[in-house]
């Protein structure tokens, strides 16, 4: 039975009240005291509550007795146990001798337990002054343990663990990892038969849990198709995490693959790091550049995907990885093999099923499409006002070669929504941007980049001589820049030629003024 007493705050009334409560033959369990309000929780012993208040009211000073059905302690350790059960995470306090005395989600049969042997954190790690993290086995499930030692002036008072799983920091790194949101299949932008055909690959691949090799020139979307397969795929709700093989040397990228256990080599972390195969458990793990991966790594790549277990690095403990891997690179892979750069039969293991992504120049009829969606998300990032994109802008965009593929014209079209905000964006404004950034139209020309010569190399085997091959490319040359500078005197300047050489060679080759 619980009372709340209210009297008048003189010395000595507590005393008076607890000797009332002996007459009767109550057991105090309990008592709270503040400013005026005297808190009890009292073994009844079958006497009625007017009985008690009776007997308390006798005091001199109290002003009213009533039950209570909670003392406020009381009251606040349910609040706190309702919220701790709200956490998912596993939670355990634990006193100055390292047993547990408080978990949350009912795990009581780990109370009055030692730290070491629910957790296998000992006594002398907790009592560390700064709050740390290690990798724990609890439940047969590997979490990330994060401790933070009580100390109260200078004394070891006991420390507070909290259990992340892997799952939630892969999670996390997943969304670290994407500086926007991806809404899979939306994100692939085109409607080009090249990148239709991709998509409708795309559909077929996310059901085939099969190792993926994604080929492609630099800049043409390669994670973006990966990210798209992953959310269409029934990993879609696990982690996906991405590396890039070239930025990291091979001892850094062995560690981040794989995981090393606390001390594995000089610089390693007291507490180990579980790598991104075992953070990507059931999820997707994207392998970009995997053609700079060194041979050594390419064997213990292999050695994975034999049966997708591993050690981490200093380690003897065998773990399983439920993953996908989704491969990557712009480079010929039948050379590096033909050289000894990259293992035959990985290649075999990586290339079950594979997607070429097409370059931007073979689906020009996207970049209209491919504008409009980045000039919108560049207006979204800097608030600005949207610019139109003229059609002679257009005609630029079409006619330029885009070595960067669509990362470069990304990149193109946020510049310009940026420095152009509300306005038009012209040719002449896409040509000064465009060479910032490329050759394109620097002095010299360059056949390739300006789409001079479509076919192939067979088209050029038909020559006689060097003269002909030579009259062949200034003929294709000027055609194709003529339209852009419809005027002697601006092809000479975009040429750095005389404007009599360009009269002779325009006159030469039959090639009219545009306007004729």
């Amino acid at each position: 039975m619980r009372f709340e007493v209210f009297s008048t705050d003189r010395l000595g009334i507590s005393q008076e009240i607890l000797n009332e409560l002996a007459n009767l033959g109550l057991n105090i369990k309990a008592m709270e005291v503040a400013s005026g309000i005297i808190y009890l929780n009292i073994e009844s012993r079958d006497l009625d509550f007017a009985t008690i208040q009776q007997s308390i009211s006798k005091v001199d000073g109290v002003s009213l007795c009533q039950q209570l059905d909670l003392l406020p302690s009381e009251l606040k350790q349910q609040h706190l146990q309702a919220l701790l059960k709200r956490i998912p995470d596993p939670i355990f306090d634990l006193d100055a001798a390292g047993q547990v005395i408080s978990c949350n989600h009912h795990r009581h049969i780990y109370l009055s337990r030692p730290s070491e042997q629910v957790l296998g954190i000992t006594l002398t790690e907790l009592r560390q002054k700064a709050a740390f993290s290690r990798d724990v086995s609890f439940e047969e499930q590997t979490f990330q343990a994060e401790v933070t030692p009580l100390w109260i002036d200078g004394v070891f008072s006991g420390a507070v663990v909290m259990l992340k799983s892997l799952d939630k920091v892969a999670n996390q790194l997943s969304n670290f990892q994407q500086s926007i949101s991806f809404n899979g299949m939306e994100d692939i932008v085109g409607d080009s038969l090249p990148i239709l055909q991709v998509k409708e690959q795309l559909f077929k691949f996310a059901g085939l849990d099969l190792p993926i090799l994604i080929n492609g020139e630099t800049g043409t979307g390669k994670e973006l198709v990966a990210r798209a397969i992953h959310l269409q795929s029934h990993r879609k709700d696990k982690p996906f995490l991405a590396i890039n093989c070239a930025a990291l040397p091979e001892q850094l990228l062995e560690s981040e693959l794989f995981g090393y256990v606390a001390g594995a080599f000089t610089g390693a972390s007291t507490k180990g790091k579980p790598g991104l195969f075992e953070l990507a458990n059931g999820g997707t793990v994207f392998l970009d550049e995997i053609a700079e991966m060194s041979v050594y790594l390419q064997a213990k790549l292999l050695r994975f995907l034999q049966d997708y277990s591993f050690r981490r690095l200093g380690g003897n403990k065998e773990t399983q990885a439920n993953v996908r891997i989704i491969s990557a690179s712009h480079q010929p892979f039948e050379q590096l093999i033909a050289q000894g750069n990259f293992r035959q039969d990985l290649y075999y293991r990586l290339n079950v099923l594979n997607l070429m992504l097409p370059p931007l120049k073979a689906r020009v009829e996207d970049i209209k499409q491919l504008c409009d969606h980045f000039i919108c998300q560049a207006r979204e990032q800097t608030k600005l006002a949207k610019p139109e994109l003229l059609p002679d802008a257009l005609s630029v965009l079409h006619a330029y070669n885009w070595p960067g593929n669509i990362r470069q014209l990304q990149n193109v079209m946020f510049r310009l929504t940026a420095l152009n905000s509300g306005k038009q964006i012209s040719a002449p404004m896409i040509k000064q941007v465009l060479n910032q950034f490329t050759s394109t139209f620097d002095d010299k020309p360059t056949v390739d980049s300006l789409n001079v010569m479509r076919g192939d190399s067979s088209d050029w085997l038909s020559v006689d001589n060097w003269q002909e091959a030579q009259s062949r490319f200034e003929s294709s040359l000027l055609k194709a820049l003529y339209p852009h500078f419809p005027s002697t005197r601006k092809l000479a300047q975009r040429l750095a030629v005389s404007h009599n050489k360009i009269a002779i060679k325009l006159r030469q080759y039959g090639i009219k003024c545009p306007s004729d």
